[in-house]
């Protein structure tokens, strides 16, 4: 049996899509282990998947929370974002190193853990990239201001992983796009939201979105009673972004208030230190982890922040949005959504007041019929890619080479 690992930080939109990876390769006949932060292990093991805790032992929404709050400026936020992971990554290096050894692949997550030790130990290596910004365009010809931009920038991104590849005697790279294997790069977003770009190199392969069905989910009673009795509720999603390191009560009136004076009813997820001594309307109620395939078909559309994998999960169960995104790769997956005409105008989660989320849902009350259909349509194609099924599948051509 052949053995893979892969590793990932990040919060659970940043381990979802490689759960549903390593499940299909399970389902497959591979050895699978799934390495990240300590506070994923039930959730890892509950898909039945071999886990092994790298890095930290610290509760990661709760950190992206503090990062968060101390600014509002998207470019700031990701920036000292990427210094909080790249140290995470920098300081794991011994314990990846250790458990990829005997591997015979290594799938290099996002944040690029593991492809430096793997390069190493001498194992064949595959990559993932959720950012298409993060593709560098090598086909595209390019001006001499431009170019020495982008080394200016690869240099920068460089730096943290030269720091790791010093330890292992490997020469230093100039640019990140090193670090990516020049056989398959796996892109998990569909080809019906993203449309390939022409500069691209051929290993770069968009193979739909990673997904599964949870099929024997059962709502607890509070929420199922609340579902049936009334409306469609809107579904407010916000992650990370509602995980709070203090009480939020100004930020959560606001939708309460929005949601009150247009006459909605409402699902809220997350605010749970807010929530405590929170008396929500008889038309709004709270509810915690409940999986994305049941929830959003029983919404009428979701407020969320734009991560990665709730981006997805909008296009694979065909619900329209409204994006309120904070770091930049977030405002990325928003304008997918806006340009496909499944979303409204982002939000930016600077502006937020209760004027403007009454506008926001003042724009999908009266464009919903048109995004729904949308929605509806590019679901149906999605669901046609089979896309973990594809990643799969490229995966076992490139071992079998």
């Amino acid at each position: 049996m052949k053995k893979i690992a892969m590793f990932t930080m990040g919060t659970r939109g940043d381990i979802q899509p490689y759960i549903y990876l390593s499940s299909e390769l399970i389902k497959n006949g591979y050895d699978v282990t799934l390495g990240s932060h300590p506070c994923w292990r039930k959730l890892v093991e509950e898909s039945n998947i071999h886990f092994e805790p790298v890095g930290p032992d610290i509760e990661i929404e709760k950190e992206a929370a503090i990062i968060r709050g101390k600014t509002s400026n998207p470019a700031i936020s990701m920036l000292r974002m990427m210094k909080f992971v790249f140290n995470i990554i920098q300081n794991s290096t011994k314990e990846v190193y250790e458990l990829c050894k005997d591997k015979d692949l290594i799938i290099v997550t996002h944040s690029q853990m593991g492809a430096t030790e793997a390069e190493a130990l001498g194992i064949p290596r595959i990559n993932v990239t959720l950012q298409k910004e993060m593709i560098a365009e090598k086909l595209k010809p390019q001006s001499f201001i431009s170019k020495l931009i982008a080394d200016i920038i690869g240099k920068q991104v460089a730096k943290p992983y030269n720091k790791i590849r010093k330890i292992y005697g490997l020469k230093p790279i100039k640019t990140s796009d090193e670090i990516i294997s020049s056989n398959l790069n796996l892109i998990p977003i569909s080809k019906y939201v993203l449309k390939r770009n022409p500069y691209w190199e051929k290993q770069h392969v968009l193979t739909g979105y990673w997904y599964k069905k949870e099929e024997n989910f059962k709502p607890d009673e509070k929420l199922s009673k609340f579902l049936f009795n009334g409306d469609r509720p809107v579904l407010l999603s916000l992650g990370a972004m509602s995980f709070e390191e203090k009480s939020e009560k100004e930020k959560l009136d606001m939708f309460v208030n929005a949601f009150e004076k247009l006459g909605f009813r409402a699902i809220i997820q997350g605010f749970q230190k807010t929530l405590q001594d929170y008396k929500l309307p008889s038309t709004m109620i709270s509810c915690g982890s409940v999986p994305h395939s049941f929830l959003f078909s029983q919404c009428l559309f979701v407020i969320h922040h734009c991560g990665f994998g709730t981006s997805a999960a909008t296009m694979i169960y065909g619900i329209p949005s409204i994006p309120i995104p904070h770091v930049l790769d977030q405002m990325g997956f928003a304008i997918q959504l806006y340009e496909a005409n499944v979303a409204t105008k982002p939000l930016k989660s600077k502006d937020l007041s209760e004027n403007s989320i009454c506008e926001a849902l003042l724009e999908m009350k009266n464009t919903y019929q048109e995004k729904k259909k949308n929605a509806e349509i590019i679901s149906s194609k999605i669901k046609s890619e089979g896309g973990v099924e594809e990643a799969v599948r490229l995966i076992e051509k490139e071992m079998n080479k």
